[in-house]
């Protein structure tokens, strides 16, 4: 199945994407999508810069799964530039390594590289030992990596499935507890984030395993909040609306057929952007955050509370045909 080959390549992307208005990605020579902003989407401007204080993760060690890509890379690169001496992973180190590299020379702080396939526990195992060895243990733990792909339910294999799981679910459990014991052992906290999606919640058609697995890793941060504070943890979670990277929208909206679709039913006007996304996350890992725990913060431009509203698909309606319906309903009599 040709299936089976789009979500093994589907390593890191999420249903998440973020860039500027007016620019496109291209897939060899076919254009994917470009982006068409609102008129409201003037009144709620992206803000692109950090907005903690220099230095506030000075003294750190922050350790990002998916890191060197899309929105791990915008949340390591802040996480950086606020003093964070970061680590990230994922299964391809030459990735890695040229995203290290760029990161650190932008913000002068060790951006390290470690190769690892969150689906193989041994492999996280050996990651997080060698995390250890290079820079501590973390204080900052960001469960980012994931895989996703559009499909018909009735279209996916049992590999598909089991390889969007294992990423999604099982390779968020294998670096949270291979982690959470190393830290145990040491008497050390820290701060876990999990990058999740809007839909982890409410369940959506056509990416079930996605769904499924998010669901779960919800479940786990939110479990393990209340169990695990004892050691000094604490777990929180982002929910993300649409927000554009070019691995994802590659997977979900290969033709641009859906992205004004999505636009249009986003308050808010607009699109997500990586450096908003990144500024939350390093908000919730930080002390100014120290007593938020086991929270699920959504951050959609206010895309969900549209979608579940019966009768928020009445702004379509026109001046002159809302005069009509008045007209009618003032004339309606009795029960």
């Amino acid at each position: 199945m040709a299936l089976r080959g789009l979500v093994l390549c589907a390593r890191v992307s999420q249903l998440t994407w973020g860039l500027s208005p007016q620019r496109s990605f291209s897939y060899g020579t076919k254009i994917l999508y470009q982006t068409t902003n609102a008129p409201q989407s003037k009144f709620f401007p992206p803000l692109q810069k950090p907005m903690l204080p220099p230095n506030s993760f000075q003294g750190k060690v922050a350790f990002i799964t998916g890191g060197g890509t899309g929105l791990g890379k915008a949340m390591t690169t802040f996480l950086s530039s606020l003093g964070a001496e970061c680590v990230i992973a994922s299964r391809k180190i030459d990735v890695l390594k040229a995203a290290a590299e760029e990161i650190s020379s932008q913000t002068g702080n060790k951006v390290h590289a470690i190769q690892c396939d969150v689906r193989d526990p041994d492999m996280v195992h050996d990651a997080v030992l060698e995390l250890i060895k290079v820079a501590g243990h973390p204080n900052i733990v960001i469960n980012n990596a994931a895989g996703n792909f559009i499909s018909p339910t009735e279209r996916l294999s049992a590999n598909a499935w089991k390889t969007i799981t294992d990423i999604v679910l099982n390779g968020t459990a294998y670096v949270t507890l291979e982690i959470g014991k190393q830290l145990i052992k040491a008497q050390k906290g820290a701060a876990f984030l999990a990058i999740t999606t809007i839909y982890a919640e409410s369940g959506s058609g056509f990416v079930v395993p996605s769904s499924s697995s998010k669901s779960g890793v919800e479940a786990l941060n939110k479990s393990l909040a209340g169990e695990w504070g004892k050691y000094g943890m604490r777990f929180n979670i982002i929910q993300p609306g649409p927000i554009k990277t070019k691995g994802a929208f590659s997977r979900l909206d290969p033709t641009g057929t859906f992205e004004q679709d999505m636009i249009n039913r986003i308050p808010c006007g607009r699109l997500g952007t990586v450096e908003e996304l990144a500024n939350l996350a390093v908000f919730l890992c930080s002390d100014y955050a120290n007593w938020i725990n086991g929270a699920v913060i959504r951050f959609d431009g206010g895309e969900e509370v549209f979608l579940s509203g019966e009768f928020n698909s009445l702004q379509k309606i026109t001046k002159g045909e809302w005069d009509k319906i008045e007209g009618l309903i003032r004339k309606t009599k009795g029960s």
